[in-house]
């Protein structure tokens, strides 16, 4: 009789791992540009963060604060839509089971943390791009236009303090995946981490 696999499929672990890292570098992304001064001179070209790494070409002049929110919402739909499909993923392919040493109410809060992840991951962007709907820019894609602002500034307010509140909590339950992964891989040493790896 063969066993269920306990790793998930190689889809699943590329999608976890590209999601995983998009969105940690979307919080400092957040965090580095909301201190940039909202009057700044204008330019056609960005060094990425002044690593001298890659320097990014514009079709036209914009400040850094525009510039670099402008990144944000882009790598944010973008984030979106692997979000999408990971979610379809997820419904078309089980999860595997989860590791036979876990306790009961660890498997309990396990699915339940991941459940609220998914939730969360899903309105977090989801909040940002409303959040830029209602706002006088609109909503662009790496520079390509989807929706003209609304220009609705107590909606765009509404929807900012939700996009930030919801952010912490994805912040939050990040750091309870994280410091799992690290207790079972570290003290139960069980084995977990590795199904969500190619090892």
């Amino acid at each position: 009789m063969a066993t269920a696999s306990t790793k998930y499929t190689k889809t699943a672990i590329v999608l976890h791992w590209l999601i995983g890292f998009g969105i940690i570098f979307m919080f400092l992304l957040g965090w580095y540009m909301c201190d940039l001064p909202k009057e700044a001179a204008k330019a056609s070209s960005y060094d990425l963060f002044d690593l001298g790494i890659y320097t990014w070409q514009l079709g036209e002049e914009v400040s850094p604060r525009t510039f670099y929110f402008n990144l944000h919402k882009s790598l944010g739909i973008t984030i979106l839509g692997l979000i999408a499909f990971r979610v379809f993923w997820r419904l078309t392919h089980p999860a595997p089971a989860l590791i036979k040493t876990m306790k009961a109410w660890e498997k309990k809060l396990a699915n339940a943390t991941h459940h609220a992840l998914y939730l969360i991951m899903v309105l977090v962007p989801v909040s940002g791009v409303t959040m830029a709907l209602y706002s006088k820019y609109g909503v662009k894609w790496f520079g390509i236009t989807l929706a003209e602002g609304l220009g609705n500034e107590s909606m765009r307010s509404f929807f900012k303090e939700t996009h930030e509140t919801i952010g912490i909590v994805l912040l939050v339950l990040l750091a309870l995946h994280i410091l799992a992964v690290i207790k079972h891989t570290f003290i139960n040493k069980d084995g977990t981490l590795k199904r969500m790896t190619f090892k």
